[in-house]
């Protein structure tokens, strides 16, 4: 099912929610279909930029536009996984122990500066993120479904940051950069802000069920083998490229396959195109790359790489 095939009341929310991202992001249309991609998909969503550029204000604005439980961690270098996860609290009056549950226990997770927290905190994620859970002192707990990751981090050059791990990079189904405003965007920004944050002004658009049954739909949005192909001969061509050292794992490859249904879904179509697998390539896979040293040296990067792939591998007729 594509979206020109959903009621009329369902295509209105999902326009709704593009205009109220885009009403507190301005000039960021791509950015904002990115994001939403990932939201339809099921996947995490990794906003890695210099600080001020409204990373965490668009987490946030998705958030608010949702009529879901949403509760924000700003990581420290102290933050402990337990103040994540959550712990057990002794009672002293009986001698019995009750399990409190952490911030994680949501609908959506702003998870912000998470690179600014150590490894070991940082990992407490990576149950969550990939099979909807928690284990805590022994104890499986479920989380709410769908459960999303929205993580800012700062680039890893900066003071006081921490790289994420491969393990934890993968989980994510894709990065983004939300980047400098254009000029007559900033001086529309100074204006909006003059005298209220048009963040205090986002309503609710769209329940976390009605984002439940998208995702159904995107599942159902038919690819070609042949395109099945193509995207898993460039996923193999990262595995073996003379600038990296790792290439896409199998998991990004369904993670890879995910992101490019909900790309045409978004599209308005109930069918994947080669151009899907081309738009959503850079944003899916450069992340989970590896340079090698002279790869870094010679200052090449993941989205260059990938994007030479692209342009090697034959698109399917």
């Amino acid at each position: 099912m594509s979206i020109a095939q959903l009621p009329a009341h369902e295509a209105l929310k999902l326009t709704a929610l593009r205009e109220s991202l885009a009403a507190v992001i301005r000039g960021k249309d791509e950015t904002i279909e990115i994001l939403l991609t990932a939201l339809f998909a099921g996947g995490s969503v990794l906003m890695e930029d210099v600080p001020g550029v409204g990373k965490t204000t668009l987490a946030k604005a998705l958030a608010r536009s949702l009529d879901t439980e949403f509760r924000r961690i700003q990581f420290t270098p102290d933050l402990l996984p337990s103040d994540i996860l959550g712990s057990s609290i002794y009672s002293p009056k009986d001698g019995s122990f009750t399990f409190k549950q952490g911030p994680i226990f949501c609908s959506i997770l702003l998870a912000d500066e998470i690179n600014r927290a150590s490894p070991r905190t940082q990992s407490a994620l990576l149950e969550a993120m990939s099979e909807g859970q928690a284990t805590i002192e022994g104890v499986r707990h479920d989380l709410p479904n769908p459960f999303l990751v929205l993580a800012t981090q700062n680039p890893i050059d900066f003071h006081g940051t921490y790289p994420l791990p491969e393990a934890q990079l993968d989980r994510f189904l894709v990065q983004l950069q939300v980047g400098y405003p254009e000029q007559d965007m900033e001086i529309e920004m100074l204006f909006d802000r003059a005298v209220t944050l048009p963040l205090d002004s986002v309503e609710k658009v769209m329940t976390i069920d009605e984002v439940a049954t998208i995702q159904r739909h995107v599942r159902e949005i038919q690819m070609e083998r042949s395109i099945a192909k193509y995207l898993v001969e460039l996923v193999a061509r990262t595995r073996n490229h003379p600038l990296l050292k790792l290439g896409v794992s199998p998991r990004g490859s369904l993670m890879f396959f995910r992101a490019i249904q909900s790309a045409a879904f978004l599209a308005g179509r109930d069918y994947v195109l080669p151009d899907d697998v081309q738009k959503m390539a850079p944003h899916v896979l450069a992340h989970r790359l590896s340079l090698t040293p002279k790869a870094r040296y010679g200052s090449v990067t993941k989205k260059q790489v990938i994007l030479e792939i692209v342009s090697e591998i034959p698109v399917p007729a």
